[in-house]
């Protein structure tokens, strides 16, 4: 009978590698892939997106911006 001292080298190996690459997939990639965690926008975020698009004015953003900043 023979008895194996490095399981790590066999099928075992290739098992190891594949849980490390899934659990890097699961942790390590950015999150905009589809499929993946998102992160909530702040409202300071949301204010700067509404600035850019031309909703609201500057006197409008420098209001609100300051209002956010204060509390």
């Amino acid at each position: 009978m023979m008895f194996y001292e490095n399981n790590y080298w066999g099928m075992d190996f290739i098992w190891w590698c594949i849980w490390l690459v899934f659990l890097f997939w699961i942790f390590a990639l950015p999150y905009q892939i589809p499929g993946q965690r998102h992160r909530k926008d702040t409202p300071l975020d949301i204010l700067n997106r509404r600035f850019a698009s031309g909703e609201i004015s500057k006197e409008e953003f420098k209001e609100r911006k300051d209002f956010l900043m204060a509390s």
